[in-house]
């Protein structure tokens, strides 16, 4: 399987693409004013504690508090809360300077060990959703590409995706014996067949972070950020990066050098994937991605020829309809067309919910199927998909009304994008200027640039494109012969039909307003 990152940079923040195969599977909006993401650290202060919910509020700058729940303190949290406190105070610089202590209780009370208007570092692990605010934890950890650092817990764990008993054993013992104390370690899908070298860098790499974050809580003041996760174009690649990677496309020139560095320090025998895109059309047109997209976040999604899902979101779970659409008149009896289209549907299904990064609780209305052995034949399918996805799934089989109820990982927004589109001629208002009116405009705005031997290239909807090239004499041909220069015309599926604009030789628009 082929993975190739696609990276569209905009004013806003870049939108990330990752193809599997050439298909859409994920999309990612890493945007510039979003400033609590997933493994951020901030030092926060507890408003209240609320017994009755074994929760606290904190501070750490949003707009509403961020929820602490105690199960979210960590076992080591004595440990972790004495520390700190020295840190604060500037007692305390390192971590073997404190002794460890009893773990809390696990049923035990949040206001017991915390109170208001404590200073406390803790880390977003869950971004705010919908009306409520991040959600915390204070068993900080400490992400890189082959490990997850765990301060304060002196154990090593490995991956469970890591199936050989051989390769397992063989990296707890390398990581016992390069794990520094007060540390713990997390080895990850990735560290499989990696020497000491490639570890230890990793883990110096993680220490030093680390270190950093103590250095900035020093002279941090509350709700001010003392570590940052990297940008989800690194995170991805950090997460994702394989022999199966096969490239990275971006339009940016300076996002295509800092990628290289990391990739550089990374996975050095990777780097020369990052490509610049130098091509004439916007990059997500030219990748398809904006085809895809279109087709896949609207409420009915097809796949395959005929059937299709229609996904419907409530405020407590989202629920997905499958139909076969015209696939019913397959030849076969109604059971194995109904488990040909529920095979299909399952596919997709699991590729939807990467692609919006569904979380939460989710049923499924699978065609009725009446045989058990079939209804397990698609709920062997789905578990072996999710198996792919990096957040944490749980799938029941299907009952028998054929309804199979899926929960996964929910820790940022779900992807929402808008796939109907204002009336390409009215732009919504139900009045438009006379489309006999288009090409005088264009041929007006056309005459005064080449009058001014200006250089520059007409951008325009796919079908007015057409209509500008077509025939001969064309009218790009007839502009070429009243100004005799050569203008380049090129189409852009975003533009509304009667839209239209100029850019100059260095790509940027030419404002043609003033």
């Amino acid at each position: 399987m082929e993975k190739e990152l696609i990276i569209r940079s905009t004013a806003k923040g870049n939108e990330i693409a990752l193809l599997e195969n050439k298909k859409l599977v994920e999309l990612h909006l890493d945007k510039d004013d979003h400033p609590f993401k997933v493994g951020d650290v901030f030092l926060g202060r507890v408003r209240k504690v609320m017994p009755g919910m074994n929760a606290a509020f904190v501070d750490i700058g949003y707009e509403k508090d961020a929820f602490l729940h105690y199960t979210d303190l960590g076992p080591g949290f004595k440990t972790f809360q004495t520390f700190f406190k020295g840190v604060l105070a500037g007692n305390v610089n390192h971590i073997n300077q404190v002794k460890y202590q009893t773990p809390i209780d696990k049923g035990g009370k949040i206001n017991e060990v915390l109170s208001a208007k404590t200073l406390i570092p803790v880390q977003v692990f869950k971004e705010p959703i919908s009306s409520k605010g991040p959600r915390l934890t204070t068993d900080i950890s400490i992400a890189g590409r082959y490990l997850i650092l765990t301060p304060f817990v002196q154990t090593v764990g490995v991956s469970k995706k890591i199936k050989s008993d051989e390769e397992r054993d063989r990296l707890k013992r390398l990581l016992k014996s390069l794990t520094p104390k007060n540390f713990g370690v997390i080895i990850r899908t990735f560290a499989q067949g990696k020497g000491a070298a490639e570890l230890h860098k990793d883990l110096t790499n993680l220490i030093q972070k680390w270190e950093l974050m103590l250095s900035n809580l020093k002279s941090a003041t509350y709700r001010q950020k003392v570590l940052t996760e990297i940008d989800k174009s690194s995170v991805l690649i950090r997460d994702l990066m394989s022999d199966k990677f096969k490239a990275i496309h971006t339009s940016d020139a300076v996002l295509a050098g800092e990628l290289e560095a990391y990739i550089e320090s990374v996975a050095p025998d990777q780097k020369d994937i990052v490509n610049i895109y130098k091509g004439k059309n916007p990059i997500f047109d030219h990748f398809d991605v904006t085809r895809q997209i279109k087709s896949s976040f609207g409420n009915t999604v097809n796949f395959g020829k005929g059937p299709y899902l229609v996904i419907e979101h409530t405020e407590a779970l989202h629920v997905v309809d499958v139909n076969s659409g015209h696939k019913v008149g397959l030849k076969g009896d109604q059971e194995s067309n109904a488990t040909s289209v529920n095979m299909l549907a399952a596919e997709e299904l699991a590729r939807q919910l990467r692609l919006r990064d569904i979380g939460g609780i989710v049923v499924v209305d699978f065609i009725d199927m009446k045989k058990a052995e079939n209804r397990k034949q698609v709920y062997d399918k789905m578990k072996e998909l999710l198996k792919i996805d990096k957040a944490t799934t749980n799938v029941l089989p299907l009952s028998k009304f054929n309804l199979m109820q899926i929960t996964r990982q929910r820790v940022r927004p779900q992807v929402e994008i808008s796939t109907k589109e204002n009336c390409p001629t009215c732009g919504g208002t139900g009045k438009i200027e006379s489309s006999l009116l288009l090409m005088d405009q264009i041929n007006n705005q056309v005459d005064y640039l080449a009058n001014n031997e200006l250089k520059f290239t007409l951008i325009v909807h796919p079908f007015i494109e057409a209509f500008i090239k077509k025939g001969f004499p064309s009218q790009q041909f007839q502009w070429w012969w009243e100004y005799k220069q050569w203008i380049k015309v090129r189409s852009d599926e975003n533009l509304a039909l009667t839209d239209y604009k100029f850019e100059n030789l260095l790509g940027n628009e030419i404002d043609l307003t003033v």
